[in-house]
């Protein structure tokens, strides 16, 4: 844990500083009256504020800014959350993954109402295909998550809620067009009565391929995607059924762009990818004489993916399941929930080789049980425990424990940690980096599951001033170990394998974040120092593709019912490559406008990385040939400056 007291050093003088400082709240909240934020992920009943277990929640409006400047996917929602780092894995499918608090994205869940859509061989494209037009808030907590949700939450979670029927009916439109030949058009609609509600999601993302830099590769490749996602609520007096379905279809060609535009025209490197993704998903929530709550989940994900590039065609299809049964209690002292679920997963390879067949059968239980306990006004606990057993790396016990302390309502201090387990999988972004080509099959006799800890620790203070000046500062320091990291290695000439060759990687750092807000007038800044490394026997290093050092800025104006306008700036600091080297550090600038009138029609403009920050700008993106290109790492964008403008309708 080297650094690791300079950090809680930092804090214990931060915490000693804040309550003597001349600086006193006038209330503990705005004046204003706001909704109150319930938090889903964490299955109680409590608020926002209340909860031992740091949560971060993005609500409509943040969801609705960017969904004006990504109408066709979520990365730049994420993006712009301290400590969240998107990272683009493909320079030519424009793959993307999440990384918390600087860990590799496949140690991140992502969730769509608390069910597990978006794992296994079907993570690749996951945030490229997820529009978030339907979606009411967005949560995240970071750090060890496991009791809840299992194995592969050990950077945290990322739970997306979607929208539910309201008393309103609701009928909205987007449409949006980008000047890197891109078009998106999105729809949703929710109807409500007594007994019966409904809704309806349906988009359409479409790009031509696209080359800013000239240099005869695109940085956008050309896709086709629609997506159809309806739901059916059932409400009775003491029971609520809700029945979904999801379903995306896309067609993706990158590459050599005169390839790209003439087809088949000139021999040259390209990448196709099609995809079709199916997925149902139940809930069924019961209230019990007792008062207690019953809820049954279940969600079963077909994947399939068709993967050609020159002389190699890859191809597989992924059938999962998550079936969940859990009970609910609440007093005014203490909430918890107790409950078993199932997952399943099957993975069959298309024509496979007999040496190279990634064919695999999993199956997990598990067994929870989680409280939150106020002990007094100031003082709340919750902890949890889990108990899974997987088919192939025996039995886990993840117990996970948080402390709130409130002196004041202006004033919480949280402290929690937890562990964590991940199964060895051939489903991540090294092997996508490959395209899966030469790659051995994982031996369960040979490797170990990684397992993981960690811990949180964050304080959060408030202050309204007189002038009505709101101001909210947090600070987080986390530090999270991983015990033997899979990581892939070339074995022979043209052999890869996931071996497991390093004693630990671990993440430690903090994270400062501060909210102020004036009349209409808002500023966000967050700033991320995440130190991660891998430890091996003989020397350490530091993680590939990681910034040691982010900074967002978001500075908006807006007159309610009228406009809005902002201002973005955020900061990358240098990252080492794999070759050992270190990029170059840059900076991303945006602006942003939307115009508000009547009956709810807007249109908006936006002026993305308006500076035409390019890695291109700084250094080759490839060598070699156009027919055997050797492409390099990904630390920057490559798309550069993008005007996207629209309308959107709410009815």
């Amino acid at each position: 844990m080297r650094n690791f007291n300079k950090y809680i050093s930092h804090f214990l003088f931060l915490l000693v500083l804040i309550p003597v400082l001349n600086i006193k709240p006038l209330h503990s909240s705005p004046s204003h009256e706001t909704e109150e934020v319930i938090v889903i992920s964490l299955r109680n009943q409590r608020s926002f504020e209340q909860q031992p277990t740091r949560v971060e929640v993005l609500g409509g409006e943040e969801i609705n800014e960017k969904a004006n400047m990504k109408p066709g996917d979520i990365r730049m929602l994420l993006n712009e959350i301290t400590g969240i780092h998107v990272q683009q894995t493909s320079p030519i499918s424009f793959n993307s993954s999440i990384r918390i608090q600087g860990l590799n994205g496949k140690y991140t869940q992502i969730l769509r109402d608390g069910m597990p859509l978006y794992g296994g061989f079907s993570s690749g494209l996951g945030l490229l295909q997820i529009a978030p037009l339907d979606l009411k808030q967005v949560e995240v907590i970071k750090g060890a998550n496991s009791t809840l949700y299992g194995g592969g939450a050990i950077a945290g979670i990322v739970n997306l809620i979607t929208k539910k029927p309201s008393n309103e009916n609701e009928n909205s439109f987007l449409v949006n067009k980008t000047s890197s030949k891109g078009i998106d058009l999105s729809t949703y609609s929710s109807i409500k009565n007594e007994k019966f509600s409904s809704t309806i999601f349906t988009s359409l993302n479409q790009s031509d391929a696209y080359d800013p830099t000239k240099d005869g590769f695109s940085a956008i490749p050309e896709f086709d995607r629609w997506t159809f996602n309806p739901r059916i609520f059932f409400e009775g007096d003491k029971s609520e059924l809700n029945i979904g379905l999801n379903a995306i279809h896309e067609n993706r060609l990158g590459g050599y762009m005169k390839y790209v535009n003439n087809k088949n025209d000139v021999p040259a490197y390209f990448e196709q990818i099609e995809t079709d993704r199916l997925s149902s998903q139940i809930e069924y929530i019961r209230e019990l004489n007792s008062g207690n709550e019953l809820v049954i989940k279940n969600s079963i994900n077909h994947y399939q993916q068709e993967l050609k590039i020159p002389a190699y065609f890859f191809a597989g299809k992924q059938t999962s399941s998550f079936s969940e049964l859990h009970l609910l209690g609440a007093s005014q002292k203490l909430d918890w929930v107790v409950g078993i679920n199932l997952w399943t997963e099957k993975f069959d390879q298309e024509q496979p080789l007999s040496s190279q067949n990634l064919d695999l059968q999993t199956k997990t239980w598990g067994l929870f049980t989680q409280g939150t306990f106020l002990i007094n006004d100031s003082w709340s606990l919750e902890s949890g425990i889990r108990i899974d057993q997987t088919s192939d790396y025996g039995s886990f016990v993840l117990p996970r424990i948080s402390f709130l302390y409130t002196p004041d309502e202006s004033l919480s201090l949280r402290i929690g940690g937890g562990l964590g387990y991940k199964e060895p999988s051939s489903f991540n972004d090294e092997a996508e980096s490959i395209k899966y080509r030469n790659l051995l099959p994982i031996d369960s006799d040979l490797l170990e599951a990684e397992e993981s800890s960690g811990i949180n620790f964050d304080i959060n203070k408030s202050i309204e001033f007189d002038s009505g000046i709101n101001f909210n500062l947090n600070l987080l320091l986390f530090y999270t170990k991983v015990d033997r990291p899979l990581k892939l290695l070339q074995v022979s000439d043209n052999q890869y394998s996931f071996l497991q060759p390093d004693d630990y990687l671990d993440s430690q750092g903090f994270e400062l974040s501060t909210v102020f807000k004036w009349n209409g007038w808002k500023y966000y800044f967050g700033y991320t120092h995440a130190d991660v490394e891998i430890h091996k026997p003989n020397k350490n290093s530091r993680v590939p593709l990681m910034p040691k050092k982010r900074v967002n800025n978001i500075f908006v104006y807006e007159r309610e019912g009228d406009f809005r306008i902002g201002l973005e700036a955020y900061y990358y600091g240098e990252q080492v490559l794999t070759d050992g080297s270190s990029s170059r550090d840059f900076w991303i600038y945006g602006l942003m406008m939307e115009k508000m009138f009547k009956n709810d029609f807007s249109i908006f403009l936006n002026f993305e990385n308006f500076s035409d920050t390019r890695q291109t700008k700084f250094d080759s993106i490839y060598s070699g040939t156009k027919l055997d290109p050797i492409f390099s790492d990904i630390y920057a964008p490559l798309d550069g400056f993008v005007v996207n403008g629209g309308f959107k309708i709410k009815l």
